[in-house]
């Protein structure tokens, strides 16, 4: 196992058009998952309705279902981490306490 990913999905979303009925009677939906180097409010994947290559080609816009982060991985996918802590670490480093020259 390369990677644990934890996501949130709106399934109010999923469009009944893309339902595939399988042999066994049951519903399915054919999803992509992204997961990007960069990462926004903590989240740092995405998932969509799979699009065909038609869709693809023609631009069509992507039905986004929702958003995760990668919670643990073998090194080679980038942990999310929330951007507020890195502005934080990153105006600390560039900004040291100063001392105050106060004459109280």
């Amino acid at each position: 196992m390369s990677a644990l990913i934890n996501f949130s999905l709106n399934v109010a979303k999923l469009p009944k058009e893309k339902f595939i009925a399988g042999k066994d009677g049951a519903v399915y939906v054919n999803l992509t998952m992204s997961v990007n180097d960069e990462t926004r409010y903590g989240n740092n994947t995405g998932i969509y309705v799979s699009q065909t290559q038609e869709e693809r080609e023609a631009k069509k816009k992507k039905t986004y279902l929702g958003n995760g982060k990668v919670v643990w991985n073998n090194g080679t996918i980038v942990n999310a981490e929330k951007q507020v802590q890195e502005a934080v670490q990153e105006a600390v480093q560039e900004h040291p306490k100063e001392e105050a020259d106060l004459p109280f």
